[in-house]
């Protein structure tokens, strides 16, 4: 199966911090590390060490930030022949704060990524073309995002769209979508009349359109909303290092079931599993394998 992510590719620098900052605040780092980041290439990383193939579209600068981000796709086996460089705008950069409890903050400048257009999407109009899956999130551009989702749907190509960070939506665009991922901030700007509850929100959502609709929950697992009801996934427990992965080893694992048609409760089954090995581990691309996903999984069945 083949997979096209569609999506940001930025620089992290990520900082260690005592404690993340209050408005207001100053607090120093204990360390600074820089690593390939940003949640398009996040998620096309883990999505091509969960076992499909992958094609990333995306934009890069003409800077040695930008070579540092192919020399990684290149490491990680996943296609660029969609990536554009440009040197009208320097490669997008992300600082993310790491509490001492592995909860994180982060700033996203977009650079380059934010320059990724509805003309980028159709000049990888080849790639859509028997695709198994199309992943996407809102670290670019929405009008590039719906192109997307319309070359998908014209190639019946099923779409997962990761909702980050949040938006308003149209309607149509929702209707479009074979999964909506969220976390439940995302779920309740989304739904602002689900009164804070976090199902309520994922059904406001089913009744917009989205087919079905996955909210991340932190340590309290996740819930699977569709036409069958609601059922909340749990979470393992598990001793955390750095959660600024999770969340994207988490959408890359529901993207590979949506393309080899699962069911999506068993994907957030083994999407929780990819999940907790990511936060036992340090960094944004530090997803597990199918095998070690699955083993994982079978251990606490």
């Amino acid at each position: 199966m083949r997979a096209i992510v569609v999506g940001s590719i930025h620089l992290d620098w990520i900082l260690r911090v005592p404690a993340l900052p209050a408005p207001g605040d100053t607090v120093l780092s204990t360390s600074r590390t820089t690593s390939p980041g940003g949640k398009g290439a996040n998620q096309a990383v883990a999505l091509r060490r969960l076992g499909p193939e992958v094609e990333m579209v995306g934009v890069v600068g003409a800077d040695s930030e930008g070579d540092q981000l192919l020399e990684n796709f290149a490491t990680a086996d996943v296609g660029t022949a969609h990536v554009r460089r440009t040197a009208d705008a320097p490669s997008g950069v992300a600082i993310v704060a790491v509490d001492a409890t592995g909860d994180n903050g982060i700033l996203v400048a977009p650079g380059a990524s934010g320059t990724l257009s509805r003309e980028d999407v159709a000049g990888a109009a080849d790639a859509f073309a028997g695709a198994g899956v199309v992943l996407l999130q809102l670290e670019v551009p929405l009008e590039t995002v719906a192109a997307a989702v319309a070359a998908a749907r014209s190639g019946g190509v099923p779409v997962v769209l990761n909702a980050a960070p949040a938006q308003p939506l149209p309607d149509a665009l929702l209707a479009a979508l074979d999964v909506l991922v969220v976390n439940e901030h995302e779920a309740l700007a989304l739904a602002p009349g689900a009164g804070g509850d976090a199902a309520a929100a994922a059904r406001a959502l089913l009744a917009r359109g989205a087919r079905s609709v996955v909210v991340t929950l932190g340590g309290r697992g996740a819930l699977v909303a569709d036409a069958d009801g609601v059922e909340q996934i749990p979470a393992h427990a598990v001793d955390v290092v750095d959660t600024t992965g999770a969340g994207d080893t988490f959408v890359a694992a529901i993207a590979a079931g949506a393309g080899e048609g699962r069911d999506v409760r068993d994907s957030a089954r083994l999407a929780s599993a990819a999940a907790a090995l990511a936060v036992q581990r340090e960094g944004a691309q530090n997803a597990p394998s199918l095998a070690e996903a699955q083993a994982f999984l079978a251990a606490r069945a």
